[in-house]
C-alpha cells in the first residue's frame, strides 16, 4: 500500500496533524565569518527546512487547517489567494497533501521557477500586471472572489489573523526554546508582515523587553521579492505600526551583495530577503556590545536562478 493511498484513507484532523508535522521545527544557524563581535551573536533560523520550502509554509498551513476546521474550505472549495510566489507554493504543496484544489493571483514576473513549481503542483495560475506587483494581484483576487463566492475560499494572507497568530504558536516558541531564553533582539523584514507580527508579540510574551526592528526596501522598485515598501504599497491590515521599536531600510544591490559573502563565507545559499535580513541583523550588532540577534533566512537560492546568475556570473 502506497503511503499517498495510506493518506487519503485517514480522516480529515488525521491528515491535518500528520501535514503539520512538516512544518516549522527549522533549525538556528549561528552566523560566525560573516559578521564576527565578541559579546554578540546573530542566529539565523533556515526556513527552507519544512514543506513547501520557505517561512510561508507556517501562515500557509495555519490558514488552511483554521478553514477546514471551521469549514469554509474542504467540502469542494478552492483555495484563492494572492501571492509573489513563496506563500502560494506553500499553499499548493499543502492544499496537494490535504486534497484541495488552489487558484493563485500571481504577477507575470515572479520567478520561472517558482511558476514551474505551482504549475507542476497543479495550481490554477491568474497571472497579473508585473507593473502592480503584489498590489496588483490582490486586487485581481478580490474581484474573483467577489464574482466566484460559492467556488473559492479566500484566504487573503495580508488581512487574515491567522497569518500572524501561526508564528505566535510556532515560530515565537522556537526561537525561545532554541537560545534558552537569552534572546534579545528580532530582526526581520516586512511582506505580509505575518513574520514579523506574530513572532514579535510572541517573544515579547516571553519578555517584553526584546527589542524589536522591522526592514523593509529602501525604495518602491526594490529587488527583494515579497517585501513592501510600506509608504508606496497597499499596507497589509495584519500590520501593526506600533509593534516594531525601530525600523530600517535596505537596499536591494547590498543585500545582493550579501548573497556571495554568505554563500563563500557561511555555506548557505540564500535568497534576496534572507540577505536583506543578515544586513539589518547586522546593522544591529555593530550597535550593541552585548546581546543575541535572531533574523530568519524565509527561504534558499532555489527561486532565483536569475538573481544568482548576475551574482556570480
Amino acid at each position: 500500500m502506497t503511503a499517498t493511498f495510506q493518506l487519503q484513507r485517514l480522516s480529515s484532523e488525521e491528515k491535518i496533524w500528520r501535514t503539520g508535522q512538516l512544518v516549522g521545527r527549522t533549525p538556528l544557524h549561528e552566523i560566525t565569518r560573516v559578521f564576527q563581535k565578541p559579546g554578540v551573536r546573530i542566529l539565523a533560523k533556515l526556513e527552507w527546512q519544512q514543506i513547501g520550502g520557505s517561512v510561508k509554509s507556517r501562515p500557509a498551513f495555519n490558514i488552511i487547517k483554521q478553514a477546514i476546521r471551521l469549514g469554509s474550505l474542504g467540502k469542494g472549495q478552492e483555495l484563492l489567494d494572492a501571492t509573489s510566489g513563496n506563500t502560494g507554493i506553500a499553499y499548493a504543496s499543502i492544499g496537494a497533501a490535504l486534497g484541495i484544489p488552489v487558484t493563485l493571483c500571481l504577477p507575470e514576473n515572479a520567478s520561472s521557477e517558482r511558476k514551474s513549481i505551482l504549475e507542476a503542483l497543479g495550481v490554477n495560475i491568474v497571472y497579473t500586471s508585473r507593473f502592480d506587483g503584489t498590489d496588483g494581484a490582490q486586487l485581481k483576487a478580490k474581484e474573483l472572489f467577489r464574482e466566484y463566492p460559492d467556488r473559492f475560499f479566500y484566504a487573503d494572507q495580508y488581512a487574515n489573523k491567522h497569518n500572524w497568530q501561526a508564528h505566535i504558536e510556532t515560530t515565537a516558541p522556537e526561537i525561545w526554546q532554541q537560545t534558552c531564553g537569552k534572546v534579545t533582539h528580532f530582526v526581520a523584514g516586512l511582506g505580509t508582515t505575518g513574520t514579523f507580527t506574530g513572532t514579535g508579540r510572541g517573544l515579547k510574551n516571553f519578555n517584553n523587553s526584546i527589542e524589536l526592528v522591522a526592514l523593509q526596501p529602501d525604495n518602491p522598485m526594490h529587488g527583494l521579492e515579497g517585501w513592501k515598501h510600506l509608504e508606496t504599497a497597499i499596507v497589509p491590515k495584519i500590520y501593526d505600526p506600533a509593534l516594531a521599536d525601530r525600523l530600517f531600510e535596505i537596499d536591494s544591490w547590498e543585500s545582493y551583495d550579501m548573497i556571495r559573502r554568505i554563500a563563500r563565507e557561511e555555506g548557505l545559499l540564500v535568497s534576496p530577503s534572507a540577505a536583506a535580513n543578515l544586513i539589518g541583523a547586522i546593522r544591529v550588532a555593530e550597535e550593541i556590545e552585548h546581546g543575541v540577534i535572531v533574523t530568519t533566512f524565509a527561504d534558499n537560492a532555489d527561486k532565483y536562478s536569475e538573481v544568482m546568475k548576475q551574482i556570480f556570473n
